[in-house]
């Protein structure tokens, strides 16, 4: 089997699909532990073990004005709980988790898009 790579097919977010442009390049951290280790003063070491969160990072989402898909991410946004979240990758491989809009979420005019950021706790967990 050959690894394929490229466009992100969609990103469902609390129940509506999203297609992401063409031309986004996504960053996928699926969770879990990031590893450090640690010098000790006889040549050894300690693996530090951090435990992070799941993140989407470099999502182009379009917007659809007359869907209102502007206000709707806003909305969700605003909240105060983790939504149900999807990606779906070219190959047709979809990952899932629970989580939240990240950071600044501005929509583009000129492009129809809203550069969109993800993240939650645990793991994302392929289907």
């Amino acid at each position: 089997m050959t690894a394929v790579g490229g466009s992100v097919e969609s990103i469902s977010f609390d129940g509506r699909e999203f297609a992401v442009t063409a031309d986004s390049d996504v960053s996928i951290k699926v969770g879990g532990f990031e590893n450090e280790p640690s010098a000790n003063g006889n040549g050894t070491a300690r693996l530090l073990k951090t435990r992070v969160t799941w993140s989407v990072s470099g999502a182009n989402l379009e917007v659809d004005h007359s869907n209102d898909d502007l206000n709707f991410l806003q909305e969700r946004a605003d909240s105060k709980s983790y939504s149900d979240f999807t990606i779906t990758m070219t190959d047709g491989t979809t990952y899932q988790g629970e989580g939240c809009i990240q950071g600044e979420l501005a929509g583009s005019s000129a492009s129809a898009a809203a550069s969109v950021n993800f993240g939650g706790p645990g793991k994302l967990t392929k289907q």
